[in-house]
């Protein structure tokens, strides 16, 4: 075997500034790169997110959606929605590193036409009644709080049957599914989808913990709207029963009621509660999260900087961000990450201080 090593390259040992500058270029011309020089880049001491900490205030973006009310109709512009942009990716779409989140906006006797995409979906109900998301051949009504699912490739179309508008926040996957090109969409033959199921069914057959003996199953839940009614419920019933999560608070998943995964296999949602006054301890993970204020108000800590959110205020909180909360009055708010991401992939980490 012949081991010498090429001249040009004998020649561009990097002894010296411009015979190192030399090796570069010659290595480039070669499509090659030295590890040795992103190293720290490529896998760094802790993550490093690109996006920052930014908080919206519903009363600030409301009056620019129902401009966009007047200047576009749903159906001209398909989903009429105002995008979340994280100021540290402006330009992308992207609320943190790897989610999506806009403002949605459905007025009285509008439909926003059927479509469906390999991206998952989420809406959370914040502003008005009267209007309602069809999945999958099933209506299923919206009131604020509300937590309702669209999974991948899964029909959908939504209107408003009301008389006042209706705003709901959308949380999709879509920065990681471009990040692997594979999002792509169709559009339906129709404005909306023939209902086949009547409201309520898939509540009525998944809802109580029942099962038929051959149900599969499924990698998204086959419950599309979780009720922000039963959801505090919920909540009431644990603040009586058990103790707090000190870094945390009390909390409440989103669940496939199938598996017991996450609604959506790749975006976790959760409600949480904070007793008045009180503070959690400072807390980190690596997934990047998004938190929207449901009831009371809260201060939130993100490395040292403080963000105050009330009803319908919206937090971008990135991974690995320190992060303490505290609640003025007794506070309900909502959060959904891409913690299911990193979890299944074995890359998720926490650090409770």
């Amino acid at each position: 075997m012949n081991t010498a090593v090429p001249n040009e390259i004998a020649q561009a040992t990097p002894s010296s500034a411009a015979g190192e500058s030399l090796y570069y270029e010659q290595l480039a011309r070669q499509n090659l790169a030295p590890l040795w020089v992103s190293l720290s880049r490529l896998v760094p001491e802790e993550p490093r997110p690109t996006a920052r900490a930014y908080a919206w205030r519903f009363s600030d973006a409301l009056p620019y959606l129902l401009e966009a009310g007047e200047r576009i109709t749903a159906e001209q512009a398909e989903r009429r929605v105002l995008v979340l942009e994280n100021p540290a990716l402006q330009g992308q779409s992207r609320v943190t590193d790897t989610l999506y989140a806009g403002l949605q906006l459905i007025l009285p006797g509008e439909v926003a036409p059927a479509h469906r995409h390999t991206q998952s979906a989420l809406r959370f109900a914040m502003h008005g009644c009267g209007a309602y998301t069809a999945v999958d051949g099933e209506r299923v009504s919206m009131a604020p709080g509300d937590f309702i699912i669209t999974p991948a490739w899964t029909w959908h179309d939504h209107g408003n049957v009301g008389d006042s508008p209706v705003v709901w926040l959308d949380g999709l996957d879509v920065p990681l599914v471009s990040f692997l090109h594979s999002g792509f969409r169709q559009q339906h033959e129709d404005a909306a989808q023939t209902v086949h199921r009547a409201e309520g069914e898939s509540l009525l057959r998944y809802g109580s913990g029942l099962l038929r003996p051959d149900d599969s199953k499924t990698s998204s839940s086959p419950l599309f709207k979780y009720s922000y009614e039963r959801t505090r419920a919920a909540l009431h019933l644990i603040v009586r029963q058990e103790s707090i999560d000190a870094h945390r608070g009390y909390e409440v998943r989103y669940v496939n009621p199938t598996n017991g995964d996450p609604a959506l296999p790749t975006i976790g949602a959760s409600m949480r509660l904070l007793p008045k006054s009180y503070r959690t301890r400072p807390y980190r993970s690596t997934d990047g999260a998004v938190f929207v204020g449901v009831e009371g108000r809260l201060r939130v800590t993100v490395n040292g900087e403080p963000f105050f959110l009330g009803p319908q205020d919206i937090l971008a909180v990135p991974g690995w961000h320190l992060h303490q909360i505290e609640a003025e009055d007794e506070a309900v708010f909502f959060s959904f990450s891409d913690a299911p991401v990193h979890q299944k992939l074995s890359l998720w980490r926490e650090d409770r201080q």
